[in-house]
């Protein structure tokens, strides 16, 4: 287990559900952290409780994550781990989805702020000769069409997570172990206030969801981080879900004479 003490942590979305889980995780062990969200309130209470500093602001405003990098790195004259975690969600079948001003800040927050983030805290990293470690939250929505969230009307959210995982994976590529160690954090079913919204009894919730706590999710991803996983899934079934498309490629390949 990384002993995190002294450690200067910046988490996105850490004013609730798996980011303030994480934030509490990483205080636990002795790590210094910084809370960034739009619910300022939020975020300075949750601050104020761990000791740290909070940082409001709206990722899906492009200048934000620069920013956001700068004031974090400014705290204490640098920052040895981002976990950029914000998220947000829509809801609506893909055969209705107007792309409009909600799902524009889908992806801007879900995929292109974790990126810029990342492009910042880089050129940080290397003008002052340090290394540093990231860890994207993606989503078991990158890698399938879970089982559990087969009526759910969320082709747009996984779209974006599905968009940020693949941007980590060239990123990883582009690094080659340079700068940074990266991480993408892959969630199933966490009960954060985004699923209560539609499942408010956790007791009550589908068995296929195997929902869990955030503290339960934050524990996989640190866990996750000591043994310098890239891919860090939190749930068994996300292997088999993936299983048809893997499956369907074979099968089509045998069919056209490829294999």
């Amino acid at each position: 287990m990384i002993d995190h003490t002294g450690t200067v942590a910046l988490i996105t979305g850490g004013a609730s559900g798996i980011g303030k889980a994480i934030a509490e995780a990483l205080r636990a062990r002795g790590a210094q952290v910084i809370i960034a969200d739009r619910q300022a309130d939020l975020a300075r209470r949750v601050a104020a409780s761990l000791g740290g500093l909070a940082i409001p602001g709206d990722l899906s405003d492009p200048a934000v994550p620069a920013a956001l990098i700068d004031e974090a790195w400014a705290w204490k004259g640098g920052l040895d781990l981002v976990c950029a975690n914000a998220g947000t969600g829509v809801r609506n079948l893909v055969l209705k989805e107007d792309f409009g001003a909600a799902t524009e800040r889908l992806f801007a927050v879900n995929m292109q702020a974790p990126i810029r983030i990342a492009q910042a805290y880089a050129a940080r990293l290397a003008n002052a000769n340090k290394r540093g470690r990231l860890m994207i939250t993606s989503s078991e929505n990158a890698l399938s069409l879970p089982a559990g969230v087969r009526r759910s009307r969320i082709g747009a959210y996984a779209a974006s997570k599905h968009g940020v995982l693949i941007l980590a994976e060239w990123l990883r590529e582009e690094l080659a172990g340079a700068i940074m160690d990266l991480h993408v954090l892959l969630p199933g079913a966490v009960y954060t206030p985004l699923v209560a919204a539609g499942v408010p009894d956790f007791d009550a919730a589908p068995k296929e969801l195997g929902l869990i706590m955030p503290e339960r999710c934050a524990e996989i991803a640190l866990k996750g981080l000591d043994l310098g996983l890239f891919y860090i899934p939190t749930h068994a079934h996300i292997e088999s879900d993936m299983r048809p498309r893997t499956e369907g490629v074979a099968a089509s390949l045998k069919a056209l004479g490829l294999t």
